[in-house]
C-alpha cells in the first residue's frame, strides 16, 4: 500500500494554529535554492542548497545515536570554523551505505565546489578564492540502508547552483523548507528579529521532522540563519542552551534517528563587536530570540507528528531536580498507552501514574497530584471523589491537551511535548519506503 501523505493534511489542519507560516525576511549574506533530482520519481523538490558567498561562522549539534549518516561523518572531519555552503538531500539517509555512501558525498562535494567556483568566476564581483570541498557540509534524510544516489544529485548540480538567489521571500523560504521534507505534511519555518544600535538582527530557520522523534535530537534537520556577527564558539554555547528545552524536549515515538542535525549559521553582516560574552545584553537578547525560534520549530514538529491529531504537553512541577522532572515527563510522554488514550480522548490518568512509576525516579505517591487541563483528577495517592467525567471528556476532545504532574517534592520543573498515537502512524510506518 502506498500512503498518500496529502490525505493526512486535512486532519492536521484541525490542530492548533501553531507554526502558521510567518513572513520570513531575507538575510544578507545568504543565498538559497531548491530543485528536484527526481529522487522520489514524482518531480518534487528533493535538494536544497544554502550558500554563503562571503563565508559563515557555524555551530552544529548531531544525534547521539552510535550509528550515523555518512554526511555527519563527512561534516565531523572538517575542522573549519567557517563554511561556504550546505547541501541537503531528502529520500535517502545515506546511513549504513558503506564505502559507497561516503565516496558518494565526496563526489557530490567535488562537483558542488567546482560548480560554485565557476559561478563566482563569472560574476561581476569576480571570485576572491576557490570554493574547496572542505568549505561544504551536508545533511541527508530518508530511508536508511539504500544506495546513496550521488549520480542523480550530481546531474542536477549546475541548475541547483544557477538557481541560487539572495532575495528570500516567504514563498522561497516555503519552497526551500518543503524540499527537505520526508513524511512531513507541511514545511516548518520560524523567524524572529530584534533591534540593536538601530540595526535589525534577524534569525530565520527551517526544519523537517515528523517521525522517529525523541530527545537528543531525532529524525529532525533544522537549519538556523542569522546575520549577527557571532563567533562559532559562542554560537555553539548558545545552540546547546537553546535546544535543552526545545528540540530536546519533544518526542513523537521515542525513537532516535541516525541523521539528526541542528546547525546555526552566522553570515557576519551585522557587526556587534567580538568581545561580547554570554552575559552581554545583546547576546542575551539573541539567546532569547534563538530559543523562541527553536521552540516554535520543535512544537511544529510535534504538531506534524506522523498520524498525529492532538498536541500533548506533559508538565512536571515541584520536582527535586530538573533531571528528575525531565525523566518523569518523558516516561509519561513516551508511553504508547498514554498516547493512545489521548488519541481515544480517554482521560485515563491511571496510565499517567504508570508512566511516573516506570521512570525509576524516587517519588512519594501520596504526594502526587495529577491534572488534565484545569481538572484535578488525582491527589494524595488516590482519585478525586465525584469527578465530573463529562466535562473532562469534553476537554479531551480539544486539539491541544495538557497533563500536569505535581510531585510536591521540591521546586524544579520540566515541560515536554508530544502527540497522540493514531492508526495513521501505523499506516505510514508499515510502508515507510513508499510513504517517503
Amino acid at each position: 500500500m502506498t500512503i498518500n501523505l496529502k490525505n493526512f493534511l486535512s486532519d492536521k489542519s484541525k490542530l492548533s494554529k501553531m507554526g502558521e507560516f510567518q513572513d520570513l525576511k531575507p538575510l544578507d549574506g545568504l543565498e538559497v535554492s531548491s530543485i528536484s533530482a527526481d529522487l522520489y520519481n514524482n518531480g518534487r523538490d528533493d535538494l536544497a542548497l544554502f550558500y554563503f558567498r562571503d563565508g559563515a561562522n557555524y555551530a552544529t549539534l548531531t544525534t547521539t545515536n552510535t550509528i550515523v549518516s555518512e554526511t555527519i561523518t563527512w561534516n565531523e572531519k572538517s575542522n573549519k570554523k567557517t563554511i561556504k555552503g550546505l547541501l541537503v538531500n531528502t529520500k535517502n539517509a545515506n546511513t549504513f551505505t558503506g564505502k559507497q555512501g561516503y565516496e558518494g558525498i565526496e563526489s557530490v562535494a567535488k562537483n558542488l565546489a567546482k560548480t560554485l567556483t565557476l559561478r563566482e568566476s563569472k560574476s561581476e564581483e569576480g571570485v576572491s578564492e576557490t570554493v574547496k570541498i572542505k568549505d561544504l557540509i551536508f545533511a541527508s534524510t530518508g530511508v536508511i540502508g539504500e544506495k546513496f544516489p550521488a549520480d542523480q544529485i550530481n546531474s542536477r548540480m549546475s541548475e541547483l547552483v544557477s538557481r541560487l538567489r539572495d532575495d528570500q521571500n516567504k514563498l522561497i523560504w516555503i519552497k526551500t523548507a518543503s524540499a527537505i521534507m520526508t513524511t512531513d505534511t507541511k514545511p516548518k519555518l520560524a523567524y524572529e528579529e530584534f533591534t540593536f544600535n538601530n540595526k535589525i538582527i534577524r534569525i530565520a530557520a527551517v526544519a523537517k521532522g515528523s517521525g522517529m522523534i525523541a530527545p537528543n535530537l531525532a529524525t529532525m534537520l533544522s537549519f538556523i540563519f542569522t546575520d549577527a556577527d557571532i563567533p562559532s564558539n559562542l554560537l555553539k554555547v548558545l545552540l546547546k542552551k537553546a535546544i535543552a528545552n526545545t528540540f530536546n524536549a519533544i518526542t513523537v515515538d521515542s525513537d532516535q534517528s541516525t541523521n539528526d542535525m541542528v546547525t546555526i549559521f552566522s553570515t557576519r553582516k551585522i557587526k556587534i563587536g567580538h568581545s561580547r560574552g554570554i552575559n552581554d545584553p545583546v547576546i542575551q537578547k539573541f539567546e532569547a530570540s534563538l530559543k523562541s525560534v527553536c521552540l516554535n520549530l520543535a512544537k511544529q514538529i510535534v504538531v506534524d507528528g506522523e498520524g498525529a491529531k492532538k498536541f500533548l504537553t506533559i508538565k512536571v512541577i515541584n520536582a527535586k531536580s530538573i533531571s528528575s522532572a525531565k525523566k518523569i515527563a518523558f516516561s509519561v510522554a513516551s508511553s504508547p498507552l498514554v498516547k493512545t488514550a489521548i488519541a481515544g480522548e480517554d482521560p485515563n490518568w491511571g496510565r499517567v501514574v504508570m508512566g511516573i512509576g516506570k521512570s525509576g525516579e524516587k517519588i512519594d505517591k501520596n504526594k502526587i497530584s495529577i491534572k488534565f487541563g484545569d481538572f484535578l483528577v488525582a491527589e494524595n495517592g488516590g482519585p478525586i471523589e465525584n469527578l465530573d467525567l463529562k466535562k473532562i471528556r469534553e476537554y479531551m476532545q480539544w486539539e491541544s491537551v495538557l497533563i500536569e504532574i505535581n510531585l510536591n517534592l521540591g521546586s524544579e520543573q520540566f515541560e515536554c511535548y508530544t502527540c497522540d498515537f493514531t492508526h495513521d502512524y501505523i499506516d505510514i510506518n508499515a510502508d515507510y519506503k513508499n510513504a517517503t
